[in-house]
């Protein structure tokens, strides 16, 4: 395993928040052949690389039998740590029921896999990285029959692939290096190497807002649970009985008008509870939106140059007030938001980190 990688294939769920596809165009950029599979498209309308559209998977049937079948805990978000310190989840079938609904999905899959594995020349490949941990089937066959290739195999969790579904035993045990890009998935095992989420400032124009008249917050919540969307709303419509403010939300709009819509603001918030910042806190900082957002146990102490206003529930009134009333302040964390994500969160120097030792 130590020939020189120049084929990279990452393998994905979906394309969320555009962090597999960031990842193969700064891979590409670097000089690799990169590539990304995903199982299906989504919704947000991010781009795709070579799409499986496999079916039983996002459709209302498939969502219903879920529900009937697996835990209730598995399916619900919160923004809350579920999890014991220490307590790497795995997943386990709930019982022969959900069992037998995963191994009729999988055989309705093999032949689009299959196919894929065809077109793509897939077992050529120098790296295969799972991104969200996920082989195309629960058993780990593919990672299993590459470890029998001697081919370089990692996994990067990306969110609620491991603190709700929980980690793919053979697929986590096989791969030959284990990363995260959330801070909190340290907590349940210490074990996995932590990077900072890659993105693309470039792709943001940054700008100076305007300082005077009514202030525009924003809030882009993909999923409420997750975001602690209700407390975050009730409060701002707090505020506005006593500020001049305009609540922009953004929710379930495709990716370009979710930015469009963003560009308009003075203020973004993102998320209260436990789980800390995503995406969306990046593209802010990196339009030049002053940004609040929790953060995750110890993650400040690890960056202490970090661009956030902080907040949880108890702190939003006084913290956001403090933004509003003190254009200054926005002003300088707006500058600091851009010079950060430039400096932390770029995606070449994320690749570079994730490649290594390979090269």
């Amino acid at each position: 395993m130590s020939q020189k990688i120049k084929r990279i294939l990452h393998i994905a769920p979906q394309n969320i928040s555009d962090v597999p596809m960031t990842l193969v165009r700064a891979e590409r950029a670097l000089g690799y052949d990169s590539r990304l599979v995903t199982f299906f498209r989504d919704v947000r309308g991010y781009p795709e690389d070579f799409c499986l559209n496999l079916p039983f998977v996002a459709s209302s049937s498939a969502q219903r039998m879920k529900k009937a079948v697996v835990a209730p805990e598995k399916l619900q978000l919160s923004h809350q740590s579920r999890q014991a310190r220490g307590v790497k989840p795995v997943w386990r079938a709930r019982n022969v029921a959900e069992f037998m609904l995963i191994r009729l999905r999988e055989w309705l899959w093999l032949p689009k896999v299959r196919a894929m594995m065809n077109e793509l020349d897939f077992w050529n490949f120098d790296l295969y990285q799972f991104d969200a941990g996920l082989d195309f089937f629960r058993d780990g066959r593919t990672v299993r029959k590459l470890k029998r290739l001697q081919k370089r195999v990692n996994v990067l969790y990306t969110g609620s692939d491991f603190r709700t579904r929980g980690v793919i035993a053979p697929v986590d045990a096989l791969a030959d290096a284990r990363f995260t890009v959330e801070w909190d998935h340290l907590e349940l095992d210490s074990s996995l190497q932590h990077v900072l989420f890659p993105f693309e400032p470039d792709k943001y124009s940054y700008r100076e807002r305007d300082a005077s008249g009514t202030v525009h917050i924003g809030h882009a919540p993909t999923n409420r649970a997750a975001k602690g969307s209700d407390v975050i709303l009730h409060i701002l419509a707090q505020i506005a009985t006593k500020r001049d403010i305009n609540i922009i939300l953004i929710e379930n709009k495709p990716h370009k008008e979710a930015i469009a819509l963003k560009d308009k603001c003075d203020i973004f918030i993102d998320q209260i509870g436990d789980l800390g910042y995503g995406i969306n806190a990046l593209e802010a900082l990196a339009m030049g939106i002053p940004t609040c957002s929790a953060l995750t146990h110890t993650f400040a102490e690890a960056y202490p140059s970090h661009p956030f206003m902080e907040i949880q529930a108890d702190s939003i009134e006084k913290n956001v007030i403090a933004l509003i009333d003190q254009p200054e302040m926005r002003r300088e964390r707006a500058r600091n938001g851009r010079a950060w994500v430039e400096a932390h969160h770029d995606s070449r120097q994320i690749a570079k980190m994730l490649l290594h030792p390979l090269d």
